[in-house]
Order: structure tokens, then C-alpha cells, then sequence
């Protein structure tokens, strides 16, 4: 029995040890909150493109013929209306002498005819026959001084050239490639963006593209033309926007990323991690200044630079909770981590 009373005593005294601890409050959950702010928000439309060289052209020979000259280097620049290369032409050099002396030869004939024609030896009819003649001769000179000019290609703008493919002495046949020159002093850059986007974007806007080859530089240019018919299978409309190249370091055939901001506003704004998800409602614990959450529902817009735009439920410089969302409930207790005692530390997790 002494036993038995001393045992019982015992577990009498756990008991209440273990009531007061019951009975000791938990300190409120320690979190960081600021007042509902105003930032500027953006819609945004990405898109992926191919850059293009402003002005690009594949010189080929007109005809069959000989190469007799290269004038370009590989990747060099030529300006506009340097000789890119010449095809042999002496035959067709032969045909324009010989054009010329019967132009020459039927120019003197029918200055003798109108000198015969004033004194009554020839007649209306003499004169117009050579004048015909003449006109011919003339005619066949010009062709033969065209067809030498055809063999002779030249640079329709400046730009740089591609590298050469062809060589001297070479016979090219009619339509055979010998030079690619690219104006690359700025680049065209083509996209497509999805018809439901169609109201974002607009003749003259900013827009922001970035190539692999570069990281995340930024390349910055203008929206110059959006294609007025949208493909039927894809549902989306064509862009163009020009980049400035002065250095040259975007090359055509480039993939791009391209962002576009648009509609840009000021608005309320809190940090994405002051947002609770339930569902798909989004909610924020208001900072009362009676010490304890209050969880309210808001409406939502953009995210962007880490803040999320806020369309209703708060008002601006309302004290919402922006770190510390996961230890709370509605209506629980909470210190902001500002308010705590100078030199107290927080528990650990807090």
C-alpha cells in the first residue's frame, strides 16, 4: 500500500507539471509586413523571331560564260555599284564594233541623201529608207552595248559580301550563285503573335529582344509593320520590327526571344510572396493593429519584377503580411519582426 500511494503520487506531480505546460502560451508568429504600394505594370506579349538583313540579294550569272574576274573578298564590304564580277565578252565586244561602223556608215549615207534630197536628186522615200537603216544600226549597237553591261555584275547596294564559291576561269551556267550581299546596317526582324494579342501591339511600339549567342543582352528596336491578314491555320499575325545593327554583331537567320510591353499603368502592388493561394482565389493577411491576421481576398493582374499587381480588395497603404504567410491563419496572433525586443532572437523556423 506505501507503494502504491507513493506512485500515485508521482504521477499526480507529472500531471500538473504537464498542465502548466499546457497552460504556457506559444508567442505569436514573428513576420515582416509593409504597407500596399503602387508600382508601374505592363502586359506583356513574348515571341519567338528570325532575324533578317535589311536589304539581301544573290547575285547570279545572267548567262553561260566564262568567269574572267572576282572583284570581292570573302566577307568583304562593297559599296553600291562595285563590279562583283566580270564574264568574258569578246564576242560580245566584236558584235558592238561592229554595230557602231553600220551606224557610222548609215549616219554619213543619210546626211548625203537629205544633201541630194535639197537639190532635187532624191526623193522622200530614199531618205526615209535610210533613216531606217540607220535607226536600225543604232538599235543593234545598243543591244550589243547592253549585253557587255550584263556580263559585268555589280552591287545593287552596299553591304557586305558573302564568301566567294566561284573562281576565275570558271564557266558558270545561267542562274549559278557567285555572291550574297547583305546590308546589315539593320536588322528586320519577323515574328508572330497570336491573334487574341492583336490589341497589344501596334505600329511604332518598343519592343526588347535578346539572342542566344549574346545571353541576356538586350537588343532594343521599333515595331515597323504588322501584317494585315492572319494565317487561318495558325491563328496568328506576322510582325516585323527593325533593330539598329551598327556593330554588326546580329547576323540574319538569328533565333530570337522578343518581349513586348504594352499598356503600361500604375497600380497597387505586393510582393508575390504575400500572396495564399486556395484554389484559384489568392488572398493576403492584412497586419491589423490589434495583433492579429486578418486573411482577405484581393484580385489580381500582372506579376512582374517580383511584385504582383493588385486590381481590388485592399486599399494603398494598407499594412499587408510579406513574409511569414505559411505561419499564419485567420485571426491568428503575429508580431512584425520590426516590433520585436532589440537583441531577441527568433526561434528557430521563425
Amino acid at each position: 500500500m506505501r507503494y502504491l500511494g507513493v506512485t500515485s503520487l508521482a504521477v499526480l506531480m507529472l500531471a500538473a507539471c504537464g498542465g502548466g505546460e499546457a497552460k504556457k502560451d506559444r508567442p505569436a508568429a514573428l513576420v515582416e509586413a509593409e504597407p500596399v504600394g503602387r508600382a508601374i505594370f505592363s502586359d506583356v506579349v513574348d515571341a519567338v523571331g528570325t532575324a533578317l538583313a535589311n536589304e539581301q540579294v544573290v547575285l547570279s550569272a545572267p548567262v553561260t560564260e566564262r568567269i574572267t574576274a572576282i572583284h570581292f573578298t570573302d566577307g568583304g564590304f562593297v559599296p553600291k555599284g562595285a563590279i562583283i564580277a566580270t564574264l568574258a565578252q569578246a564576242q560580245e565586244h566584236a558584235e558592238l564594233a561592229a554595230a557602231q561602223a553600220r551606224l557610222e556608215v548609215s549616219t554619213l549615207q543619210l546626211t548625203r541623201l537629205k544633201a541630194l534630197k535639197d537639190r532635187g536628186f532624191a526623193t522622200n522615200a530614199n531618205v526615209e529608207s535610210q533613216i531606217a537603216l540607220a535607226d536600225e544600226a543604232r538599235a543593234t549597237a545598243q543591244q550589243a552595248s547592253a549585253t557587255i553591261g550584263d556580263r559585268v555584275i555589280r552591287a545593287p547596294f552596299a553591304g557586305w559580301a558573302s564568301l566567294r564559291t566561284v573562281s576565275p576561269g570558271a564557266v558558270v551556267t545561267a542562274g549559278t550563285p557567285i555572291a550574297t550581299i547583305s546590308d546589315l546596317s539593320r536588322i528586320k526582324l519577323d515574328f508572330t503573335v497570336p491573334e487574341t494579342q492583336l490589341t497589344a501591339i501596334k505600329a511604332g511600339q518598343s519592343i526588347e529582344a535578346t539572342a542566344s549567342a549574346f545571353g541576356t543582352k538586350p537588343f532594343h528596336g521599333t515595331i515597323a509593320t504588322i501584317d494585315p491578314v492572319i494565317d487561318p491555320a495558325s491563328r496568328a499575325v506576322r510582325v516585323r520590327a527593325i533593330l539598329p545593327n551598327p556593330d554588326r554583331a546580329l547576323k540574319p537567320g538569328m533565333l530570337m526571344t522578343v518581349r513586348i510591353l504594352s499598356r503600361p499603368r500604375t497600380a497597387m502592388a505586393v510582393p508575390e510572396l504575400a500572396l495564399v493561394g486556395d484554389g484559384e482565389d489568392r488572398f493576403v493577411f492584412l497586419a491589423d493593429a490589434d495583433g492579429k491576421a486578418k486573411r482577405v481576398k484581393v484580385a489580381t493582374g500582372t506579376h512582374q519584377n517580383g511584385l504582383v499587381e493588385i486590381i481590388g480588395g485592399v486599399k494603398p497603404g494598407q499594412k499587408v503580411v510579406t513574409e511569414g504567410v505559411v505561419k499564419l491563419s485567420d485571426g491568428m496572433p503575429f508580431r512584425v519582426s520590426e516590433d520585436k525586443p532589440s537583441g531577441a532572437t527568433p526561434a528557430s523556423g521563425h
